[in-house]
């Protein structure tokens, strides 16, 4: 292969490559004149800094030497005294580079072989970026190609202008492929990897539904109705919430189609997979009802600080809203982010009886009163002895069978045992070590603090390098496995959030940061203010 060559053959074969790996041109003319620079170094020295040229529209190439203009020459092969410098260029000086042109010569074997896998590594790099820039704005998008082949259960997708894969654990289960067949899929993920961007797809994720369904109904590509949310054991069952922005048009009865026609095509593309539609609603316990359909619900408790929820149903529907290995409660669950409990009518009868013959027994003991006052109490709604001793005095007169000598004393008895506790508590945290300056923090209480000591929390510096979980607890989520982890203040009710700002506000007592002026925020928000008027 000789360099003097025909000048349009470089041409040809850079509008060739270029058409093919769909590349610029300029990108292959650069790797070829990377390739010949490499090629001429193998003659001239490794060491030689050589520059190749292509002219871009006559394909003539230039082989020039850069040599550096130095006062004393130390390294021939990259370097030129000012003298010698001055015969190419009077002009030259120090510091100056000249170019010292080269004549053509013929590649042998070797140095051949050499500039053709530069030119494939540069052509090769080209061709991934491309992809790259290609696909990474695909990313939430429905892509169609043809299967290339599989390989240990992965599936490797030709996308005409890539290669995308999809992994075997995003396959939708017992579903099989072989080479030549068509295949939809959710582009989820594209990386650049040193082999080459790695576009992965997805037909388990639960976006490819509801981009399926977008397909499949005109209302939600207008826009006019909207997924909310959508929760899949793929292959089996999924849950699906939509809502429509135009009050006449029906959500469900949009995705559902004439006869079934709309969700039949989505469940076809899915294996058969059985798919609830559920109206969204922005109150939770709504939500959550329609959410557990097809059972019928009698009762919600939502218990907003740890995003918990009881539900009770009536006992013969109790397997039916758990579902087949609770995938019903499951799918319900991840559709609207809450856990949920669920309870027959008769087990939350007989938790309710059991709560009201534990404060009952509580109110005996507390205020020394006979079981019918206790009961007379815990009918009427008192949970705790300090709801008695701090309440409205008519309220507890009002109480049939109490005057108001019997609630001034009752009242008074409940404030006694509250003191007498109190001071035991405290004796306890003075025993265990706990310093007074954890009393300043806001929210915490003496019955907290004996919680803190019993946990080796016994300073204002404990209680900041404290995690929000250690207080507050956490739910671990395994598979259908729902693990409930106690905080320290698990007892106590005490949210993630006031959990939260009790070690913050121990960080700011501990100097370990600063508080926040509420002055300047005040100040920020006046001064914002008639800006957001005008």
């Amino acid at each position: 292969m000789a360099v003097s060559a025909n000048r349009l053959e470089l041409l040809q074969i850079a509008d060739a490559v270029a058409r093919e790996k769909v590349i610029d041109r300029s990108i292959v003319l650069a790797a070829m004149e990377d390739a010949i620079a490499k090629a001429a170094r193998s003659r001239y020295g490794a060491e030689t800094d050589i520059h190749a040229e292509i002219n871009p529209r006559t394909g003539e190439l230039r082989l020039a030497r850069h040599l550096q203009v130095v006062e004393n020459v130390e390294d021939m092969a990259t370097q030129i005294s000012l003298e010698d410098a001055r015969r190419h260029n009077p002009a030259a000086q120090i510091g100056d580079v000249i170019a010292d042109t080269l004549p053509p010569f013929d590649f042998g074997r070797i140095a051949a072989q050499s500039a053709k896998q530069v030119i494939v590594q540069k052509v090769r790099e080209a061709e991934r970026d491309r992809q790259y820039e290609e696909y990474k704005d695909r990313i939430g998008e429905i892509v169609n190609g043809t299967v290339k082949r599989v390989e240990y259960g992965n599936v490797i997708v030709d996308l005409g202008r890539g290669e995308a894969i999809v992994r075997r654990d995003e396959l939708i289960p017992r579903e099989t492929f072989r080479p030549g067949d068509r295949i939809r899929a959710y582009l989820y993920d594209v990386r650049r990897e040193t082999r080459g961007p790695q576009i992965f797809l997805s037909r388990t994720h639960p976006q490819f539904m509801a981009k399926l369904f977008a397909q499949e109904v005109p209302e939600i590509y207008d826009g006019i109705v909207e997924v909310k949310a959508v929760a899949r054991d793929p292959g089996s069952r999924a849950k699906i919430a939509v809502i429509s922005r135009d009050s006449s048009i029906d959500p469900v009865g949009a995705c559902v189609g004439m006869r079934g026609s709309r969700v039949q095509a989505v469940v076809q593309e899915l294996q058969g997979e059985k798919i609830d539609i559920i109206p969204w609603s922005p109150d939770a316990a709504t939500f959550i009802v329609n959410a557990l359909q097809p059972a019928e619900v009698v009762k919600v408790v939502l218990d907003e600080d740890s995003e918990r929820i009881e539900v009770v149903v009536p006992d013969e529907q109790l397997s039916l809203a758990i579902g087949r290995r609770g995938q019903n409660v499951r799918l319900a669950s991840q559709l609207t982010g809450w856990d949920i409990d669920i309870l027959t009518e008769a087990e939350e009868s007989e938790r309710r009886q059991k709560e009201f013959a534990e404060r009952t027994k509580l109110f005996m003991e507390a205020l020394d009163v006979d079981e019918v006052v206790g009961q007379l109490l815990a009918s009427e709604g008192f949970s705790s002895v300090e709801e008695i001793a701090y309440v409205d005095l008519p309220e507890l007169s009002t109480i049939e069978g109490f005057d108001e000598e019997t609630a001034q004393e009752l009242q008074t008895r409940a404030q006694e045992y509250l003191a007498k506790r109190e001071a035991e508590l405290d004796a306890r945290r003075r025993q265990l070590g706990v310093s007074d300056e954890l009393r300043e923090i806001d929210g915490v209480t003496t019955a907290m603090l004996v919680a803190f000591g019993e946990n080796g929390i016994k300073t204002i510096e404990d209680l900041a390098g404290c995690a929000t979980d250690e207080l507050a607890g956490w739910t671990e989520r395994n598979g259908s496995e729902t693990t409930r982890h106690k905080g320290i203040l698990d007892e106590f009710e005490v949210s993630r959030q006031q959990a939260e700002d009790m070690i913050m506000s121990a960080r700011v007592k501990a100097g370990w940061i600063e508080p926040q002026d509420e002055d300047e925020d005040e100040d920020e928000v006046e001064a914002d203010a008639p800006a957001q008027e005008g």
